[in-house]
């Protein structure tokens, strides 16, 4: 197990180093000065050299490189020109609003995921099954700045149940977190549903029930363990991508997460943070499906040992 993790770690760090790379190279190949970008047409000749001096853009590009990647390394990159304060320090700030919101998110879609997998699978090719298959279908093509707007434009302006936007309460949290939660749910509904459909009719399931174990015995033990082992997957991968739909939902709903700063920042141009913020998103990713593969490992032995071999 030691060496698989070790093995999964070194990989995670390879893949972090291009992303930081893709990330200082796409910076630099955008056809215009980025320094005129941020000071306008009005700056001078000498602001307009002080600034290209600090950002290092009058060095040679390798040189800039290996600057860059030792401020990734240690987290620095550079100060917000449009909010007079650390980038990185302004970036983990919004940190928690957008984990709070992934995590509510996260937490709906696995609870009704689940559940509403369960029935499709108990009650397969009957009424409540082809209705759970059909409104997830229809839930997954739905886009989600579609959907938030939608949720505003009934929960929160017709009935007035909900705040439209914001934060500081939890009624704050529902619209945001059902709208980014709508997409993962129709994924693991299904998922869970093809999942445990394909196990139930596997040997050491019939066995179980020729020596007279209960359904709900059957079930968790056993169908339900090797029914996660997909799931599981799944579940970090939309994780990742949680994050980078929380760039949209939180635009949508105003909520000061790491995406809305994002978006707020290409806006004003202040490529420090832009920076600060891409990576963050990169680094979470690649450190969720980390996570991914080692319990990947552990809920399927035999992923470890090939892993080794």
């Amino acid at each position: 197990m030691t060496g698989y993790a070790l093995k999964r770690i070194g990989y995670s760090v390879f893949v972090l180093w291009g992303a930081i790379t893709i990330v200082f190279v796409m910076l630099r190949v955008v056809p215009a000065d980025p320094a005129l970008l941020i000071l306008g047409i009005d700056a001078t000749e000498e602001q307009l050299a002080a600034l290209r001096a600090q950002m290092n853009l009058d060095r040679p590009l390798i040189v800039q490189y290996f600057a860059f990647l030792g401020g990734a390394v240690q987290l620095d990159f550079g100060r917000s020109y449009h909010l007079s304060t650390d980038a990185m320090s302004l970036v983990l700030g919004r940190l928690p609003a957008t984990a709070i919101l992934a995590f509510a998110a996260v937490v709906l879609a696995v609870v009704f995921g689940l559940l509403f997998g369960l029935i499709a699978a108990l009650q397969v090719n009957r009424l409540a099954d082809r209705a759970i298959t059909t409104f997830s279908l229809a839930v997954q093509s739905l886009p989600a700045f579609w959907v938030g707007l939608i949720l505003i434009l009934v929960l929160a302006r017709a009935l007035r149940l909900l705040p439209s936007g914001g934060s500081g309460t939890w009624q704050h949290l529902v619209l945001p977190a059902i709208t980014l939660s709508l997409s993962f749910f129709a994924i693991l509904t299904r998922l869970t549903r093809s999942g445990l459909l394909e196990v139930i009719n596997e040997g050491y399931i019939q066995t179980a029930r020729s020596k007279g174990f209960s359904e709900r015995v059957v079930l968790f033990p056993h169908a339900i363990r090797n029914a996660l082992i997909p799931i599981v997957t799944v579940v970090g991968l939309q994780l990742g991508q949680l994050l980078g739909g929380a760039v949209i939902v939180e635009t949508v709903f105003a909520w000061p997460g790491v995406g809305r700063l994002l978006i707020d920042s290409i806006g004003n141009r202040d490529y420090n943070v832009v920076q600060a913020c891409v990576i963050l998103i990169a680094a979470a990713f690649i450190v969720i499906n980390l996570v991914v593969d080692l319990l990947y490992s552990l809920l399927d032995p035999r992923i470890r040992l090939a892993g080794t071999s």
